[in-house]
């Protein structure tokens, strides 16, 4: 019921209502205000449904919804922390898409990172329809999943160590490869490789491929060493190797991501040397923090919010019964002041 502005009471408009206004059945009604109603009714009818439930002011009864399909319309996003911008924009993705679909997204940090995470719930599978998991392993999902019952989509996670899941990934070997592809269009051939000293696949796929890519490229060196994912260890752990570059100095340092190249930029200008003209840096990920720093980062941009938007269609898809779309999506090389023409060494 709803009040007049002169107090009287009225009756809430129902779908009967809805279906009368648009000279439609409340079947049709019930598929487009429920968003299933593609290859079931035509364009025509839907945005008619929807403009004769705009002009009554009708608003689908979801609880009770909920109860005749024993769906619960709420999805959870598993994240290792809530500190980290891509993060936040795999979350806006997925929450606008959800909104779409009139879904509600449960944001969800794992206290372990990306270990297993516990349920947050008294029982997960009567408060969820589904699960969304960003840069861990499906098997830290097991205890919060009761084993296989929640419908799993994995973001930026291995395929192949996710039985039972559907993994959406980004190009990130793609990323590497346009990154050495630049460096060495500036004649680098000699690199230093910070990377994370988080143990996960995302992290290793970058390491394998560039560790491919130059593999077969007479002359070409690459020394990795690891960090911890702030600031102040990559400054650390840059000047350590950089002090200790054994017989061929790097001209370039690639970076597993925006905070340790933010890091190795840092220590350069401790040790006198001039980015880019001494040595180049590249991130990965094109954080914000990519344009704050002087020079600004060469960096692989991640698009985080559509990453976020693909997965959570991706789980209404598993939810629907439907073939996902699984395809990685593109990543790109963004070139900005951080890196140039290698210098001479030694």
């Amino acid at each position: 019921m709803t009040s007049g502005q002169d107090g009287a009471t009225t009756a809430r408009p129902t779908s009967r209502d809805v279906a009368r206004a648009a000279g439609v059945s409340q079947a049709a009604v019930s598929l487009v205000m429920g968003g299933k109603w593609r290859g079931r009714v035509s364009e025509a009818t839907a945005e008619r449904v929807r403009a004769a439930a705009e002009g009554l002011g009708y608003r689908p009864n979801l609880a009770a919804r909920n109860l005749r399909t024993g769906r619960t319309r709420t999805a959870l996003l598993v994240v290792p922390a809530l500190t980290n911008e891509f993060f936040a924009g795999v979350y806006t993705g997925a929450a606008r898409v959800a909104a779409e679909h009139d879904f509600g997204v449960v944001l969800y940090p794992s206290p372990d990172g990306i270990g297993p995470a516990r349920d947050p719930f008294p029982n997960a599978r009567a408060a969820l329809d589904g699960v969304l998991a960003s840069s861990m392993a499906a098997d830290a999902l097991t205890d919060l999943r009761g084993g296989d019952d929640l419908p799993l989509v994995m973001l930026d996670s291995d395929p192949a160590g996710s039985p039972g899941a559907t993994t959406v990934n980004l190009d990130l070997a793609d990323g590497i490869r346009q990154l050495v592809d630049h460096l060495r269009a500036h004649g680098h051939q000699h690199f230093l490789h910070l990377a994370s000293a988080v143990d996960s696949w995302t992290f290793d796929v970058r390491a394998r491929e560039l560790a491919a890519r130059t593999a077969d490229s007479p002359g070409t060196t690459v020394r990795t060493v690891r960090s911890a994912l702030t600031v102040e260890d990559a400054r650390a752990t840059t000047e350590r190797a950089l002090r200790t570059s054994g017989l061929v100095e790097p001209t370039a340092v690639i970076c597993d991501d925006d905070k340790l190249a933010a890091g190795a930029c840092k220590a350069a200008r401790r040790m006198g040397l001039r980015v880019p003209d001494d040595l180049s840096v590249t991130g990965f990920d094109d954080l914000s923090l990519a344009t704050a720093i002087d020079p600004e980062l060469t960096t692989v941009r991640l698009p985080a919010e559509e990453f976020g938007a693909h997965g959570m269609r991706a789980l209404l898809a598993v939810l629907d019964g439907r073939a996902a779309e699984t395809a990685p999506l593109p990543v790109r090389l963004i070139v900005r002041g951080s890196t140039g023409p290698a210098a001479p060494r030694p």
